[in-house]
């Protein structure tokens, strides 16, 4: 019976803890944090599309600046303000008046006034109307470079990963080969069959093999944090990557043949974007010449009395309207430098245009030579992993029944750990510089 309690407390114990340590893992997870279950390239690219501080800015400006805009636009409305006003006045204005002092005025006054203007012409409202969608369609490619950007890192810090990965497991399989190499050696040289530099050799090839792998990890741990911190993913929560190698290697075919497009570049979209937004500053400068016309009205309720107890018993109103027509004549040569200076920028901007093109013509150039290249080390790589298992089969085997040194097995050790490495490191860059064809071509967009 006592036995029984004890373990009915224990399990209450063990109960309360884990609730404890659940909690305290929930409080030190950061709001709106979220942690992916077999993470494909997909979902990391979906990931950091939703969680990446740059892309949740841009999204953030997008609200600000339509905001702004509707700022602006509400300068088209009537403006009504009310203005109350109370006034005692102390000593009242005397006047002179036939050799006798008059006093003017009384001892306390009030007002309620009423007033609204309303905009017919001015040169900020109408820009702010003539431009305010070439302003939201900035605000909206903004937003869309800087996911093209995050797409593009994060696959690549992705591919990065994928690679070092490779190098770990290709690592692990070469020491568990050398381990066998180093077992078999010792075998023959005890056995007086070889003498002791082939284990001398193999204990080297391993202890090698073990400090590179050691690098490799410590590389990964790096690399898989950047990829983190590019998505935007909770630091130092596991995240093991998933990823199907037959599936990428189906994904390596790009289209040489293709011919860059201006028009579909990020870039290209935003400058011409800039240059319809500087087209409609000259018209702004030019509009300088032109009045600006604005109509107002105001209805006052006037309140006379000394004394303050009565003060609001009598009204007397009093109401007006009329309009403002602001013609500006002379102001030193001001505008038209405005006009020269706008103009100017107006070029300049032109001139951007031909710069952006022939960058993006040279970054296209330089992106798919780096792709045909990539790919061509890719497939005369990929064979070349298959000779290598080959060779090495054969060598390991006419070691063991003392035809070849062990010379020669390290050799092919070696050979083949470096075409598994190079292979691997091989795919993910030619999928690496596929993205940046793609980018180059304007055919990645968010």
């Amino acid at each position: 019976m006592h036995s029984t309690r004890r373990t009915q407390r224990s399990l209450l114990w063990l109960s309360l803890a884990a609730l404890l340590l659940t909690s305290t893992a929930r409080a030190q997870q950061q709001p709106g944090d979220s942690l992916l279950t077999n993470p494909t390239l997909d979902k990391v690219v979906t990931y950091a599309l939703e969680h990446q501080p740059l892309v949740q800015q841009s999204i953030l400006d997008e609200a600000i600046t339509e905001k702004m805009i509707q700022g602006k636009l509400a300068d088209w409305y009537p403006q009504i303000n009310f203005v109350y006003n109370y006034q005692r006045n102390i000593d009242l204005q005397t006047s002179i008046i036939g050799g006798n002092p008059i006093k003017f005025g009384v001892n306390n006054t009030s007002a309620a006034q009423f007033n609204a203007t309303q905009t017919i012409f001015n040169r900020d409202v109408l820009l702010a109307r003539s431009t305010a969608s070439k302003v939201r369609i900035q605000s909206t490619q903004n937003t869309s470079r800087n996911k093209i950007d995050v797409v593009v890192n994060v696959t690549k810090a992705f591919y990065d990963v994928l690679a070092t990965t490779q190098q770990i497991k290709v690592g692990e399989e070469d020491i568990i080969r050398l381990e066998r190499s180093l077992k078999d050696a010792t075998s023959q040289y005890n056995a007086g069959v070889a003498d002791k530099t082939d284990y001398k050799r193999a204990t080297i090839l391993l202890a090698n093999a073990k400090a590179t792998q050691k690098t490799n990890r410590e590389m990964l741990t790096y690399k898989a944090e950047y990829l983190k911190s590019l998505m935007g993913y909770p630091p130092n929560s596991p995240m093991d990557i998933a990823y199907d190698t037959l599936q990428m290697e189906n994904e390596i075919a790009l289209d040489t043949t293709q011919t860059i497009s201006y028009s579909n570049h990020i870039d290209y979209k935003l400058l011409f974007t800039q240059r319809e937004l500087q087209e409609a500053n000259v018209k702004y400068a030019w509009w300088g010449f032109i009045p600006s016309l604005n109509a107002f009205g105001s209805y006052i309720l006037n309140y006379q009395n000394n004394n303050f107890g009565e003060l609001y018993n009598q009204r007397y109103p009093n109401s007006y309207v009329g309009a403002t027509l602001l013609f500006p004549i002379f102001q030193g040569g001001k505008r038209i430098a405005k006009i020269k200076e706008q103009k100017y920028a107006l070029r300049r901007t032109d001139w951007d245009v031909k710069q952006l093109q022939s960058s993006l013509s040279t970054e296209y150039t330089r992106s798919l030579a780096s792709y045909k290249s990539n790919l061509a080390s890719y497939l005369a790589l990929k064979e070349n992993v298959e000779l290598a298992k080959e060779v090495y089969a054969v060598i390991q085997l006419q070691y063991k029944s003392g035809i070849r040194a062990y010379l020669d097995v390290t050799v092919a050790e070696t050979d083949l750990r470096t075409a598994r490495i190079n292979y691997f490191n091989a795919l993910y860059q030619v999928l690496a510089s596929k993205m940046d064809v793609q980018k180059a071509l304007g055919q990645i967009n968010y």
